[in-house]
């Protein structure tokens, strides 16, 4: 049998009494990367919000390797904001962060952190105060620091926005190496349909927090079966 990396029962959330979220059942399988994506408001962010367990469910359950979730869960995993928050000190210390967090050794921090920044191409960047950074370079610095400590899970919503063409691609390039090298799960919010299909195993279309419609992302982008999607569909690919 296959464990199911992420599994929803019955998830239900509730803002005011109006329900913005509502997930019968639904399974993140180990290995793939899902894209999200819906109109503003569908719900997306706050999907990854309450399996990151930074929102309460109203109702629910959510399960991690077909076990109630724990609190030792959330270190396996990370969550990076759309506007990523970064401490008021150098790139590198930022980045380290998690490391020492974790304990880990000052050399294995060192190298692992040199490492990182080499593979993001910010080395200019380094020494730089992450307060001081463009909107792109903070998005690849918090990007770089949730990769650091090889997370099972990765929440990321809208991961390459503010960013230029080449950094988008270099971001792309460095969420697929990890995830097919180390076999990662990636919820991955969008609303770029193009990036969806150039990157991800999966899309799940939300609109009005409930899944409309899930599947291989080639085959849901190239045929979608519901008229909203559809609609959806046409929109972003006019706008972008």
């Amino acid at each position: 049998m296959i464990k199911m990396e992420i599994t929803l029962k019955n998830v239900k959330k509730r803002y005011h009494q109006k329900t913005v979220l509502d997930i019968p059942d639904f399974h993140f399988f180990p290995g793939k990367i899902y894209g999200i994506i819906g109109p503003n408001g569908a719900g997306k962010s706050t999907l990854l919000k309450v399996i990151a367990r930074l929102e309460e469910l109203s109702e629910g359950e959510i399960f991690y390797q077909q076990q109630p979730f724990r609190k030792e869960i959330l270190k396996t995993m990370t969550y990076l904001t759309q506007k990523p928050f970064l401490f008021s000190a150098s790139v590198v210390e930022n980045i380290s962060y998690p490391l020492k967090f974790r304990k880990y050794k000052r050399d294995e921090i060192r190298f692992l952190v040199e490492k990182i920044i080499s593979e993001f191409g910010i080395e200019h960047l380094a020494h730089q105060l992450a307060t001081k950074l463009s909107g792109g370079e903070a998005q690849r610095v918090a990007l770089a620091r949730a990769l650091i400590f090889k997370p099972q899970i990765l929440l990321l919503d809208e991961p390459t926005s503010n960013m230029d063409p080449n950094s988008i691609e270099i971001i792309e390039k460095i969420i697929l190496k990890y995830n097919h090298k180390k076999g990662k799960t990636i919820l991955f919010i969008t609303h770029n349909v193009a990036q969806a299909k150039r990157i991800c195993d999966e899309v799940i279309y939300l609109e009005n927090g409930i899944i409309v419609e899930s599947g291989k992302a080639k085959d849901v982008i190239a045929s979608p079966k519901s008229e909203n999607l559809r609609r959806f569909l046409s929109l972003e690919y006019y706008v972008n």
